[in-house]
C-alpha cells in the first residue's frame, strides 16, 4: 500500500500501531475521538489489542486486516481501535477480564466488540479468516455482530451492563476483606506442590509458562527450614521442585541454548517447543530465580544461565550507551514463519560446523532429520538431550575436551545464526517498570556474581528513568521518551523497590529520599485508604474512558502482582525509617485479598512473600570495619552469599555513620555502633543478634528462620 493509503497509525508512538499503518483499516487510537466517532455514525467498536511480539496478532494481521474484503467490511460496519497493551496495559486488563467472562479465555489477539461508549458485550481471541479449528470465521463473526448490534439493542444492553457489573466487583476484591494471616503462605506454597509436574518440572499441564515468584517462594520457604543444614519434613521437597523447574527450563528449549535468554513460554508441557518471543520482564525475573538457586546451592549452572541472561541482554535487550532496557524481542522473522530465526534443520547444523562439531551438536542438542516444529517438521528446537560425559563417552572424549567441543560449535552456531539470518524485531520502547524490574536484577546480579558491569550499567538506567521518566508531583510515568503516558501502580513500586536495592549498593541518600517521596505520592494517588491496598490507576488521572472501573491488580501475570510488591516496599521503608505509615498500610494491603487468597493459589506468589516479609520483618545485616579491612570484605561477602527475601546488607564504616548513612530504624535500634571492628550484626524489626565475626556464624544466623527471637543487641 502506498503512503498515500496509509492510515492514522503511521505517526503512533508505538511500535505495534505503526506496523499496522499500511492495513486498508481505518483504525484509531484509543481515545475520546474514536469514541465520539463511534457515537456520531451510531456504529459499535472493534477493539483489537495486541503487541509488537505477538505471534497471532501478526498471523490476524495478515489474515484479515490486511484482506481487502475484511477490512471493507470492518470500516462500514465499525468503528475500529487498536491497542498496544504494552502501552496501555490498564486498557488491556479491564478488557481481558470483560473476554475472559465471555469466552473463558483471554490472550492477544484480544479482539472485542463495543458499544460507542466503549462497553464490552461479546468477544474472544483470534478469529480465523474462514471457519476452522472449530471458530467461526472473522467475516461472519463481524456480520453478525453488527447484526446484533442493529436488531438486538435490548440484548447488547443486558450484556455489557451484566459484564461491566461482573468486572466491577471482581477487580476491586469487593468481599476479599479479613484479618491478615501469615498461615496463608502456607496455602499458596500447597498450591505450587499440588500442580508441580514431576516429570518436567514447572506448574500444570502444557502451555507451561513460568513462574518465579513461586520459585522464589519455594527456595525461601526451604531456607527457612534450614537453618543449621538439617531441612524440615518438607524442606528437601521444597528444593527438589525449585532445583526440578530450574533445570527443565534452563535445559529446555525454552531457554535459548545459543544466545541466552528465556523465550516467553513452552507450548508443550517438556519445555522443548517454545512461543518464540522474548519479553523484558520474563527475563528480569528469571535471572533473578537462577542468581537466588545459586545462592542456596552454589551449582554453576544456574550460574552459567544467569550469566546466559546478562550476556542476550546486553547483545540485544539494551542500549548500553544510553542505558535503559528495551522491552521484548519478536518471535519471527517474517509474517511466514514460526520462531526460524532460532531452529535449525540438521542440514543447517551440518553446513555451519566440522563433522564432529556437527556431531556433538546432533547428540547434546537431539538435531535430527524431523524435529519438533510443526510448521516445518524439518526444523530443530534445540534442548539439552544429553549430558557433557555422555557425549564425551559417545565421542571418545573426556568430559573437559567435550566442553569445549561443545562451546566451540555454540559459537559457530551463533555467529551464523546473527550473519546469515534476518534478526526478528526488537521493540525499543523503555516501559518504566520493566527497566526498574531489570535494575533490580542487575543490581542482585551485580552482588552475586561480582558483575562489576552490571552494577554499573543498573544504575546509569536508573539514573536515566530519574531524569526522563520521574515527575515530582506525580512519580514515575510509564514510559520513556514520546507522548507523555501516565504512570500505573506497577510503574511506581517497581521503581521504589529498584530505588531502595541502589540505595543498599550505593548508600547514596538521593536514591533513598526518592523513593520515599514516590512511596507517600503512591499512598496518595493509588491507595485505597478504606478497602486497603491500591488502584491500577491513580484516582487523578484523566478518564480512561470505555470500560473505566477500578482495579487492583492482585495476580502474578507474569510480573509480580502490583499490590504484592506495593506492600514489600512499603515493608521495606518500614524496617529502615521504623514509620508506622508504611507498615500499616502495608498490613491493609495484604488484608485487602486475604478472602481472595484460596482461589489465586500459585499465582499469588508474590503476595505469599509479602506476607512472609510482613510477618517476620526484613532481615537487616550491618557490616561494620575500616573501608580496606579483609576481615569486614569477607563478612560482606558471605551476607551477600546467603539468599534470604527481602535481606538487606548495609556496608558502614566510621565515615558512612559519622555522615547518618545508617537508616533511622537502625540508628535507634543500635544506637552504639562500633564501625571501626569488623563484625556484622544481623536485625528484624526492632531486634538484633549479637554481633559476629566470623563468616561462619553469619550464614547460621542467616539461615534461621525466627530471627524474631533474638536476643537484643
Amino acid at each position: 500500500m502506498s503512503q498515500a493509503h496509509e492510515n492514522r497509525l503511521k505517526d503512533s508512538a508505538s511500535a505495534y500501531l505503526r506496523s499496522a499503518a499500511h492495513q486498508p483499516i481505518d483504525w484509531n487510537e484509543w481515545g475520546e475521538e474514536a469514541f465520539a466517532k463511534a457515537r456520531a455514525d451510531e456504529k459499535p467498536i472493534l477493539l483489537d489489542i495486541g503487541a509488537v511480539w505477538c505471534h497471532w496478532c501478526h498471523v490476524i494481521d495478515r489474515e484479515s486486516y490486511e484482506n481487502a474484503g475484511i477490512a471493507e467490511i470492518i470500516n462500514r460496519l465499525y468503528v475500529p481501535i487498536k491497542v498496544d497493551r504494552d502501552e496501555r496495559p490498564d486498557v488491556d486488563a479491564r478488557y481481558q477480564s470483560a473476554i475472559s467472562a465471555i469466552s473463558g479465555q483471554g490472550g492477544w489477539p484480544l479482539t472485542a466488540f463495543l458499544t460507542p461508549d466503549g462497553k464490552p458485550f461479546f468477544g474472544g481471541t483470534y478469529f480465523p479468516p474462514d471457519d476452522s479449528m472449530g471458530r467461526p470465521s472473522f467475516r461472519r463473526v463481524l456480520l453478525a455482530i453488527s447484526d446484533a448490534y442493529k436488531n438486538k439493542r435490548a440484548e447488547v444492553d443486558q450484556s455489557w451492563q451484566a459484564l461491566e457489573q461482573a468486572v466491577a466487583k471482581a477487580e476491586v476484591f469487593q468481599d476479599s476483606r479479613g484479618q491478615f494471616d501469615p498461615r496463608i503462605v502456607d496455602t499458596v506454597v500447597d498450591s505450587a506442590l499440588s500442580q508441580f509436574d514431576e516429570r518436567h518440572g514447572g506448574f500444570g499441564n502444557a502451555p507451561k509458562f513460568p513462574h518465579p515468584g513461586a520459585i522464589d517462594l519455594l527456595l525461601e520457604r526451604y531456607q527457612s527450614s534450614n537453618p543449621s543444614g538439617r531441612p524440615a519434613a518438607n524442606g528437601e521437597r521444597l528444593l527438589h521442585i525449585a532445583e526440578r523447574t530450574l533445570e527443565g527450563m534452563g535445559r529446555g528449549g525454552v531457554y535459548d541454548q545459543l544466545g541466552g535468554g528465556f523465550h516467553r513460554y513452552s507450548v508443550d508441557e517438556r519445555w522443548c517447543v517454545p512461543h518464540f518471543e522474548k519479553m523484558s520482564y520474563d527475563n528480569s525475573e528469571l535471572l533473578k530465580n537462577y542468581l537466588h538457586a545459586y545462592q542456596v546451592t552454589a551449582k554453576p549452572f544456574y550460574r552459567d544461565v544467569a550469566e546466559g541472561i546478562i550476556s542476550w541482554v546486553t547483545d540485544v535487550l539494551s542500549d548500553q550507551q544510553r542505558g535503559g532496557f528495551y522491552s521484548s524481542q519478536d518471535a519471527d522473522q517474517t509474517l511466514d514463519d514460526d520462531g526460524d530465526y532460532f531452529t535449525w534443520t540438521l542440514d543447517e547444523v551440518r553446513e555451519a560446523l566440522s563433522p564432529e562439531e556437527s556431531r556433538a551438536i546432533e547428540i547434546f542438542y537431539d538435531v535430527a532429520a524431523n524435529g519438533e516444529m510443526h510448521h516445518d517438521p524439518a526444523r530443530n528446537v534445540l534442548w539439552v538431550a544429553s549430558s557433557v560425559e555422555a557425549l564425551g563417552q559417545k565421542l571418545g572424549l573426556n568430559p573437559a575436551d567435550a566442553t569445549i567441543l561443545l562451546a566451540r560449535a555454540r559459537g559457530k552456531l551463533l555467529a551464523a545464526r546473527m550473519q546469515r539470518r534476518p534478526v526478528p524485531a526488537i521493540d525499543q520502547t523503555h516501559y518504566v517498570g520493566w527497566n526498574a524490574l531489570f535494575i533490580s536484577a542487575y543490581l542482585e546480579a551485580a552482588r552475586v556474581l561480582h558483575r562489576g558491569d552490571c552494577r554499573e550499567f543498573a544504575l546509569k538506567t536508573l539514573d536515566r528513568v530519574l531524569a526522563e521518566a520521574w515527575d515530582e508531583r506525580k512519580g514515575f510515568l510509564h514510559r520513556i521518551g514520546g507522548p507523555r503516558l501516565e504512570g500505573m501502580l506497577d510503574d511506581q513500586v517497581f521503581a521504589i523497590a529498584a530505588l531502595l536495592d541502589a540505595w543498599e549498593t550505593t548508600l547514596e541518600r538521593r536514591y533513598f529520599e526518592v523513593a520515599e517521596r514516590a512511596m507517600r505520592l503512591c499512598v496518595e494517588r493509588f491507595g485505597d485508604p478504606d478497602g486497603g491496598g491500591f488502584f491500577d490507576r491513580a484516582k487523578d488521572s484523566a478518564p480512561m474512558g470505555g470500560l473505566d472501573v477500578r482495579r487492583k491488580p492482585l495476580q502474578d501475570s507474569p510480573t509480580p502482582g502490583a499490590n504484592s510488591a506495593a506492600a514489600i516496599v512499603l515493608d521495606r521503608l518500614a524496617a529502615l525509617t521504623g514509620e508506622r505509615l508504611y507498615s500499616d498500610f502495608a498490613e491493609k494491603t495484604l488484608e485487602a485479598f486475604t478472602g481472595s487468597m484460596p482461589q489465586y493459589g500459585l499465582y499469588a506468589s508474590n503476595y505469599a512473600l509479602a506476607a512472609l516479609l510482613h510477618s517476620r520483618h526484613a532481615l537487616q545485616v550491618v557490616v561494620t570495619g575500616r573501608a580496606n579491612d579483609e576481615a569486614a570484605s569477607e563478612l560482606e561477602k558471605e551476607a551477600q552469599r546467603i539468599y534470604r527475601f527481602g535481606k538487606v546488607v548495609l556496608r558502614m564504616t566510621a565515615e558512612r555513620v559519622s555522615a547518618g548513612a545508617l537508616p533511622a530504624a537502625l540508628r535507634e535500634t543500635i544506637p552504639h555502633l562500633d564501625a571501626e571492628r569488623a563484625q556484622a550484626i544481623v536485625c528484624a524489626g526492632t531486634t538484633c543478634h549479637a554481633p559476629v565475626s566470623s563468616p561462619a556464624e553469619l550464614r547460621s544466623l542467616l539461615l534461621q528462620a525466627a530471627t524474631g527471637a533474638a536476643a537484643t543487641s
